[in-house]
């Protein structure tokens, strides 16, 4: 239990710190009239100003708490099973394997809660809305309005399951970014983290986790363009008819690079976003551990 809520609060703190560069990124994965991040950047900022970083943000908050809870406790709970099954004891230092296995089974469970959000989250940050007067937005009201009716909207035009567009996507996405995620975590810590030397624990967590953060969208970016197209299709017409399909559709009409649209951006934010992350987890887990224990 102590895993689930130290997870919640370091995905919540990290959404905080990321989720301006998230938007310019998906801008950039999803459309094709901006030249590059500083393009964009700048375009967002000029016509719908510092609120056009953070729409559709309130959605993330809280089900990237549920979401991170998820994968940090069903991490924890996975390896601490593993581990008992593997070895008798589940107080044992794992294996590179035990980790990413467990780490993989972290990222398909929080699928099924994450993708719903995630649709929420890109379809809010591609709509553009031009920041002016009362006047002007009579005239150009956006399709929708919240976090909440865009999912009622979804619902109503696509069906249920239009919430879920892109899951197998996110799904690929997420079970190897995760895998992959704690994986390097566990190496970067041991590395910087020895343990005679404790007093070097924080620089060594930020460190770990930042890096951590780098490799796991490293490895993430070329699924997360398509699934991020996936969930953007449909908004006036549909173009994809599923993953292979975007997928050579994108690099036929773009070019192979399109798969790493977003790369230097996302491992730009996932570094200071993951730095955060595990080191609010960490420090969370030693307040609570004594009283769960």
């Amino acid at each position: 239990m102590a895993d689930f809520i130290a997870g919640a609060l370091g995905g919540a703190c990290g959404v905080m710190v990321g989720y301006p560069l998230d938007t310019v990124k998906v801008r950039i994965q999803t459309q094709r009239s901006y030249t590059g991040i500083w393009h964009c950047i700048c375009s967002t900022y000029k016509v719908e100003k510092v609120s056009g970083f953070f729409k559709g943000m309130s959605m993330p908050i809280s089900t990237v708490s549920v979401s991170s809870s998820i994968v940090f406790g069903v991490y924890r709970n996975c390896l601490h099973n593993l581990c008992k099954l593997k070895y008798g004891i589940p107080n044992v230092t794992p294996s590179k394997l035990d980790i990413f296995l467990s780490g993989y089974a972290a990222g398909a469970v929080q699928v099924l809660v994450s993708s719903p959000a995630d649709m929420a989250k890109v379809r809010l940050q591609t709509q553009v809305s031009p920041h002016c007067s009362n006047m002007c937005s009579l005239l150009a009201q956006p399709k929708y309005t919240g976090p909440v009716n865009c999912l009622l909207t979804i619902v109503k035009e696509e069906g249920f399951f239009g919430l879920y567009k892109g899951c197998f996507a996110l799904m690929f996405r997420d079970c190897h970014s995760f895998a992959t995620y704690f994986l390097s975590y566990a190496v970067f810590r041991e590395w910087f983290v020895p343990v005679q030397q404790s007093n070097s624990e924080l620089m060594g967590i930020l460190l770990a986790g930042g890096l951590a953060g780098v490799v796991a969208w490293s490895i993430a970016t070329p699924m997360d363009v398509i699934k991020s197209r996936l969930q953007v299709d449909g908004v006036t017409q549909q173009r994809y008819r599923g993953v292979l399909h975007c997928i050579t559709d994108s690099v036929r009409q773009e070019g192979v690079m399109v798969l790493f649209k977003g790369l230097s951006l996302n491992c730009v934010r996932a570094f200071p976003v993951n730095m955060v992350v595990f080191l609010t987890y960490e420090a969370i887990l030693k307040q609570i551990k004594p009283f769960s224990t």
